[in-house]
This record gives structure tokens, C-alpha cells and sequence, in this order.
């Protein structure tokens, strides 16, 4: 899978999991369709699904950035879950400000990408 591609599924996927974490979207469709009894374990799915889909639009924002700067990998699985373990022992209080404040480290690590490939070398 190319870059563009890889960055175009991360944000789809993090879209998706945003509309059904954050609206009540998902609620009215299971609703609709019976299935109601599941809708209070999904939160158990849905905000690690948006880490992760942050995560692989950090991993594609670094491989367009032509792999500058030290690899990631590492980094971004134990954020994933390391995120998603603070929220499950938070109980989901602060759901909305840890999934903001994990965006901004996103844009942050663009920004920071984008810097260091238009940084001349010497």
C-alpha cells in the first residue's frame, strides 16, 4: 500500500470512528436495527479503533516525509495503547479531551515532519 493510500484509510478510519464515538450516529443505528443490548460496550472498540487510525495517519504522515527522522513504530503502538489503557482506567471521564489532546500530538508530529524535510542540509 502506497502512502496516499495509507494516509486516506487513517483518516477515513478515524473519521468513522469519531462520527460513532462522538454523535450519537451508531446508537440510533442499532437502535433501529434491534440490537441496542451492545451499545454500551462500544466504546470499548470505537476509541481504540481512533487511536489506531491516528496512529497509521502518523506512520503515513512519516513515510511521506520520505522516512525522516528516527522510525516510529515502536513509538506509536505503545502511545496507541497506552492511550487507550488511560482511557479504560479513566472510565471514558475525560473521552473527549484525551482523544483532542492525541489529534493535537498528530498535527504536532505533521508540523514536525514538515519541518525537518524542508530544513536544508548542509
Amino acid at each position: 500500500m502506497d502512502n496516499k493510500n495509507l494516509l486516506r484509510n487513517g483518516i477515513v478510519g478515524t473519521v468513522i470512528a469519531m462520527l460513532c464515538c462522538f454523535t450519537p450516529l451508531l446508537v440510533i443505528i442499532l437502535g433501529f436495527a434491534g440490537l441496542s443490548t451492545i451499545i454500551g460496550g462500544l466504546d470499548y472498540g470505537l476509541f481504540p479503533m481512533l487511536f489506531a487510525s491516528l496512529g497509521v495517519v502518523s506512520y503515513a504522515l512519516y513515510l511521506r516525509s520520505g522516512n525522516k527522522g528516527p522510525s516510529p513504530n515502536i513509538t506509536i503502538i505503545v502511545l496507541v495503547i497506552f492511550v487507550s489503557a488511560l482511557l479504560f482506567w479513566l472510565e471514558f471521564r475525560y473521552a473527549l479531551r484525551i482523544s483532542i489532546a492525541v489529534a493535537a500530538l498528530v498535527a504536532t508530529y505533521a508540523f514536525y515532519l514538515r519541518r525537518l524535510v524542508n530544513t536544508p542540509t548542509a
